[in-house]
């Protein structure tokens, strides 16, 4: 039991440990911002006239960051451009536009592309070795006034790192008022620390010992907590589940919110993931259709607000919630090394897993020849993120299981004969009927479940992909399931039988290509 607790614990944090961001990217970083500081403060800087601070903020300033999925993709580096001008002396559009104006100058005196204006950020683009462009906003110091607005509105507040940023869509941008987007990105990340200060306490101390240096000598993104390496595993669970459709895709702010609530300080990551997924719902307020999660340092803010306009987005968090504890809750039972790799690979790509398998070798011992994968079917289809996880246990050791099996297979098309065909084989018409058989040698009582998973870009458009589990109901004994050739693409049918909630007896994905 305890070497099955080490292996699990291990496991877990070789995936964080794949997922982080090197030193040198955060160094390069830490370059970036700093060189953004020393332009705006030089003689000739628009902003010459006045103090300039800058400074990440995001996932960067959090420890949250994480390797982007592929080696295409940038990372992305969020920074603050706070100019100490009041709003009476300035509009939105004037410091939108100066700062502009700046960063383009920046740009060219650095052999960089023209930067991008957004509504509320200008965006700078690296070279291709430098993998990461970076979101500039513009914005002046809002603390006294946010406090007084706060306190007046009959919330309890003692920030006053609060800061007013340009937005282009805002009704005052062209005019001059107090009125002005609020953003606390200082008064977030110390809430967000506050969150974990037991645990980052006894990091630095063991850092300290084991180096023998002065705790303000370890940079921050040397220290990690779990409640970090949580939200990084969280995110890119996320950013998987959801690449087909990443309209859908829960807010960062939202995960990193609910999980610092739900973070007990928890001394290990695997114990971590398990308190925070069981409990991150919790911290949702509802109130009839209204869902708020309110920003830690500013009451009035709703993090959630999108989710009562559109209701797709709330019910696309709590399928992810579903997903991810389903994931990580069979990953950490699991001592199979394949089938620890077959249970993430979907929703956390499988070259990270594989990759933190490989880091966790030393702790496998024997069962290192299992590494090798027993999926038989594709891996396009074995990897399909909006493939559901299996929701029913295992049986426990003794008990009584069984086999089920796909027997048949057959098309049927208006005009031609039927006829057979096997698993993974060549491919079949559109606009053609399916039926599947199965046989199983489980004793009833039981229930019968299907599950197709279907891939490919006609049904990625169509929104029509599918993943989830369908029951169906057991006809004079037989186990069977229709379907239709709609998409191109690879497609996999499975049955499963399931007795006093243990999943018994499952066949196998059946492949199913269609032209």
């Amino acid at each position: 039991m305890v070497m099955a607790l080490q292996i699990a614990n291990q496991l877990v944090d070789d995936l964080a440990e794949e997922l982080e961001v090197s030193d040198s990217r955060y160094e390069a970083a830490i370059r970036s911002y700093n060189s953004i500081g020393e332009w705006l403060r030089r003689p000739a800087s628009a902003f010459a006239d006045t103090h300039v601070e800058v400074y990440p903020q995001g996932s960067f300033r959090l420890g949250t960051a994480i390797r982007p999925v592929t080696d295409e993709e940038d990372y992305d580096l969020d920074i603050v451009c706070e100019i100490f001008y009041g709003k009476e002396s300035v509009t939105q559009e004037w410091l939108h536009r100066q700062l502009g104006e700046e960063m383009k100058a920046y740009a060219s005196a650095h052999t960089m592309t023209v930067p991008e204006r957004s509504n509320r950020v200008w965006t700078l683009h690296y070279a291709d070795g430098a993998q990461f462009h970076m979101d500039v906003l513009p914005s002046v110091p809002d603390g006294r006034r946010m406090q007084a607005i706060m306190r007046m509105s009959g919330y309890q507040t003692s920030d006053d790192t609060s800061v007013a940023i340009t937005d282009y869509t805002h009704p005052n941008f062209r005019v001059r008022s107090p009125d002005w987007p609020v953003s606390n990105p200082k008064g977030y990340a110390d809430w967000f620390v506050s969150r974990m200060r037991v645990a980052l306490q006894k990091r630095l101390a063991s850092l300290r010992e084991r180096a023998s240096v002065n705790v303000a000598q370890i940079p921050d993104y040397k220290v990690k907590t779990p409640l970090q390496s949580a939200v990084q595993i969280l995110k890119r669970h996320r950013d998987m589940r959801f690449k087909d459709s990443p309209d859908l895709r829960p807010r960062s702010i939202i995960i990193t919110t609910l999980a610092a609530h739900a973070y007990q300080q928890e001394p290990t990551l695997s114990e971590a993931l398990v308190s925070i997924l069981g409990r991150m719902d919790q911290y949702i307020e509802t109130n009839g259709d209204e869902s708020r999660i309110s920003n830690p340092t500013n009451d009035r803010e709703n993090f959630a607000d999108a989710w009562s306009t559109n209701k797709a987005l709330k019910d696309a968090f709590y399928d992810w919630l579903d997903t991810a504890r389903l994931d990580f809750n069979a990953a950490a039972q699991e001592l199979d090394p394949a089938r620890f790799t077959d249970i993430l690979a979907p929703r956390m790509g499988r070259r990270l897993v594989e990759a933190s398998m490989a880091r966790s070798r030393r702790l496998l011992g024997s069962q290192r020849s299992s590494l090798v994968a027993r999926a038989t079917a594709p891996l396009v289809l074995v990897d399909a993120p909006h493939r559901k996880p299996v929701p029913w246990q295992q049986p426990p050791p003794g008990s009584s299981t069984g086999s089920v099996k796909i027997v048949s297979a057959r098309c049927d098309r208006n005009g031609f004969r039927p006829f057979h065909f096997r698993s993974n084989g060549d491919p079949l018409p559109k606009r053609a009927s399916l039926i599947f058989e199965a046989d199983t040698d489980v004793a009833p009582p039981y229930r019968v479940y299907w599950q197709i998973v279907n891939t490919g870009q006609q049904a990625r458009d169509a929104r029509g992909l599918r993943g989830g589990f369908e029951e169906v109901s057991v006809v004079r004994g037989y186990l069977k399931r229709e379907e239709s050739t709609r998409y191109m693409g690879s497609h996999s049918v499975e049955c499963f039988i399931v007795k006093n909630n243990y999943c018994v007896a499952r066949s196998g994905q059946f492949v199913v290509n269609i032209e």
